[in-house]
């Protein structure tokens, strides 16, 4: 069995690797976590880069998602899921939609397994890697009902922002990725980042967007976020619909 520390550990190395959106963090598991992946993960999950295990796929090698659900359903994507709460959460509301989660971080992973297991869940698959590999490669277009983008790497320091994953080139990518009428949903506690998400968003010509606003219901309250909010850290979100 090839686990997704196995699949990931020589992604860094990658001489013409593009820039990192994400911090490749490297964190111990639990006993209750490392138990979680190796139960779970052969049935949930997969490694983005794991060449010799390679995700279930079409004739033309995009990911087959019928094939990988279980069944034709509306796609959500999860790009940084982090402990899988929010993630959980909106899947157990929302059954009639698939949701793909990607993340690159394993304690999380293992996390959303668990969880997942927990709420009986069969909507819920969990993708180890480069969020934007991934959908480069082996997302087809106009194929996803949503991405979601919740607090991903604020990447503060003004050397860094073009690490940051929404800018043009990243936004292009994922509106190219939805069905129209399709949603891109991305939130932050970093004002700066807001408003590079706004402006971002306000600009690609095949998105309508609704500029800053106020967490919509649907959206969970993450623990992450609710760490910012006890620390008195604005919140906004961007809701963009593909239009062309």
């Amino acid at each position: 069995m090839t686990l997704p520390s196995d699949a990931f550990r020589h992604v860094a190395s990658r001489p013409h690797e593009p820039l990192r959106t994400f911090h490749p963090r490297r964190a111990p598991l639990s006993a209750e976590r490392e138990g979680a992946l190796d139960r779970l993960w052969p049935r949930w999950g997969f490694s983005v880069h794991d060449e010799a295990h390679p995700f279930p796929a079409t004739a033309d090698g995009l990911l087959d998602t019928a094939a990988l659900f279980g069944r034709s359903a509306p796609v959500v994507v999860e790009i940084g899921s982090g402990m899988g709460d929010a993630t959980v959460a909106m899947a157990a509301d929302d059954r009639g939609r698939d949701y793909l989660a990607i993340e690159a971080h394993l304690p999380g992973i293992a996390q959303l397994l668990g969880l997942v297991e927990e709420h009986g869940l069969t909507n819920v698959r969990v993708a180890h890697g480069d969020a934007l590999d991934l959908l480069r490669r082996a997302v087809g277009p106009d194929s996803l009902d949503a991405i979601h983008a919740y607090f991903p790497d604020p990447w503060p320091k003004a050397r860094h922002h073009k690490r940051r994953l929404i800018q043009p080139a990243h936004v292009e990518l994922l509106r190219s990725r939805l069905r129209m009428g399709g949603t891109l949903h991305v939130a932050t506690d970093w004002p700066d980042y807001a408003e590079q998400m706004r402006d971002v968003l306000d600009v690609d010509p095949g998105l309508d967007s609704s500029g800053l606003v106020a967490r919509p219901p649907h959206r969970p309250v993450t623990k992450f976020e609710q760490r910012g909010l006890d620390l008195g850290h604005p919140v906004a979100d961007v809701i963009a619909v593909r239009t062309r």
